[in-house]
């Protein structure tokens, strides 16, 4: 038998096996260095599954439920889990999976006739139950490959419709298909080698649905802390309601929408568009109905539109008959020598004691007290305030403020209360590829940014990659914990978008070179981006659209 090397970079051993062997024969051995379940590994820079058959050697490191990787391996074997119990305890209902709500999927049980089944206590106890017994059997996640036709034969028998649209667009020849015992799915992403993996989860009821907890990257031993979030899950329903008057459930009815032709795109971007218009002039009436409110404060995760979302505001609210001012919390930025540092020794710019709060609120008061002020002007170059632009206010005058901290209480605690409205902006969800593949939000922003930080600011996707990590670790630290403050929310994600990212994305994302650390994370997002067809015709798109601050020639001229 030939034979190839394996090079395990944990403890530098170098060992050869046969061509063919996997990566299971090793996993107790290494337990000892990881801080969690091992469900995969790297084999150079690509992931591979940990029963898959090795065809060539390389560097191994091994993945564990700290990486942002690990959980979404985890959270598909926690799905077909989830999945095998249903099925066997209710062979009439069908499972389908929403969206991610902190550290939990959200998902819903459907009848024969597509009508929401509303579990009791007891049902999720059942189902709780056999997902245990089917854990500790310990059974094989096998991968079968099977040619297109039988795919879609398979799917159609199972009653997965909408995996059955998705295959009408795909472009191989054949499909990967897992199979555990007499269950069968398909999952776009990587699988753990078996059921026993998965023992970590809980469930619990929210209605009308029921929510499945896991562990994550800050928590990857136990569950963390349960919250409720029902301001941010009403967001996700109001969306399902948008994809409703909008007639699609799935990437497979987008795609057919976009075979139709221009006109129906076309369409399809006119309604998009409409729907974002009325909820931004909905919100404009709710800070209306407030009444004594005159600081509204936008806050929201990376690439979330929060800039064209604040002047498109601006504009209804000058409707409303308010004159509206903005001030840019970057200003108030404290000197460079004077902000705090991370663990790595490195200026934390993103912590709050990065902003000189105490002036930020002295300034809103004397503000609101109709006393002039100075705006500083920070010199970015120099890493120093400097002399700004003299501001009154009227009556008639509200004040928009935008940042990360926005929603953090700490930032305006000298300001009464009533006089704060707050938004939470962020492209909260996507079409979903089918009933148990979701799209992540995450991926939705990471390649909105990828697309701007090309066009705007002449970094590569590679950079992006790179950076994305810490993007998001602040935005764990400074912004999720304070969504639920939010008195609306406004979900910046356009039903279209993808498709039209897609056309920038991909020739960006194939650049990444495969010696890069962050290659994987390049295949993973092309993968994604290959299950939506292209929108070529750019011109239906608004120039006031969220779409323009990525894709460029946006009305406000960013």
């Amino acid at each position: 038998m030939e034979k190839i090397t394996l090079h395990f970079v944990d403890d530098d051993r170098v060992v050869e096996v046969e061509k063919g062997s996997n990566l299971m024969n090793f996993v107790d051995e290494y337990r000892k260095f990881y801080k969690s379940e091992i469900v995969a590994a790297k084999l150079n820079t690509i992931m591979v599954e940990l029963t898959r058959p090795l065809d060539r050697g390389g560097k191994v490191r091994f993945i564990d439920l700290t990486s942002p990787d690990g959980i979404r391996i985890y959270q598909r074997g926690l799905l077909f889990v989830l999945q095998m119990a249903v099925e066997d305890l209710f062979p009439n209902l069908r499972l389908r999976v929403l969206h991610s709500l902190s550290g939990s999927l959200y998902c819903e049980l459907l009848d024969e006739d597509g009508k929401i089944y509303i579990p009791t206590k007891v049902d999720l106890d059942r189902i709780k139950d056999r997902m245990k017994e089917i854990v500790d059997s310990d059974m094989k996640i096998e991968k079968i490959t099977l040619y297109k036709d039988e795919a879609r034969e398979l799917f159609r028998k199972l009653g997965f419709e909408a995996k059955v649209k998705l295959m009408d667009f795909r472009k191989k020849k054949t499909i990967k298909v897992y199979k555990c015992g007499d269950h069968y799915n398909y999952f776009y992403g990587y699988m753990p080698p078996s059921t026993g993996s998965i023992k970590l989860f809980d469930l619990r009821l929210y209605e009308p649905g029921f929510r499945v907890l896991h562990p994550t990257t800050s928590s990857p031993n136990g569950l963390p802390p349960y919250k409720e979030l029902r301001k941010f899950n009403s967001v996700f329903i109001e969306y399902a309601r948008w994809l409703g008057i909008m007639e699609i459930s799935h990437v497979g009815d987008l795609n057919r929408i976009i075979t139709k032709g221009e006109r129906a795109v076309a369409d399809l971007i006119l309604l998009a568009e409409a729907l974002h218009e009325k909820r931004i002039s909905n919100i404009a009436d709710e800070f209306k109905r407030k009444g004594t409110a005159r600081l509204i404060l936008i806050a929201g995760p990376s690439s979330s539109g929060k800039t064209t979302f604040a002047k498109r505001l601006a504009i209804q609210l000058r409707v409303n008959g308010y004159r509206p001012v903005a001030i840019s919390l970057d200003d108030y930025f404290v000197d460079r020598e004077k902000t705090p540092r991370d663990e790595n020794g490195n200026y934390d710019f993103e912590a709050l004691g990065a902003i000189d709060v105490p002036l930020f609120n002295e300034h809103l008061l004397a503000l609101f007290e109709g006393k002039e002020v100075e705006i500083p002007k920070y010199d970015f170059k120099a890493g120093k305030r400097r002399h700004g632009r003299k501001l009154k206010i009227e009556k008639d005058q509200v004040i928009i403020v935008e940042g990360i901290h926005g929603l953090n209480p700490k930032l305006t605690a000298q300001i009464p209360e009533e006089l704060k409205f707050r938004i939470y902006v962020s492209a909260l969800t996507q079409v979903n590829l089918d009933d148990m593949n979701r799209m992540s939000t995450t991926d939705t922003r990471l390649i909105r940014r990828m697309v701007r930080d090309y066009k705007f600011r002449g970094h590569s996707a590679l950079d992006t990659l790179k950076m994305w990590p810490n993007v998001r670790r602040g935005e764990e630290r400074n912004i999720f914990p304070y969504q639920e403050e939010a008195d609306a929310m406004f979900n910046s994600a356009l039903i279209y978008e993808l498709p039209v990212l897609k056309i920038f994305a991909e020739q960006l994302l194939a650049q990444v070179p495969e010696s890069a650390e962050e290659y994987s994370e390049a295949l993973r997002l092309l993968k994604v981006l290959d299950y939506f067809l292209p929108i070529t015709n750019l011109e239906d798109i608004p120039r006031n659209s969220i779409l323009r601050e990525f894709i460029g020639r946006s009305i406000f001229k960013y």
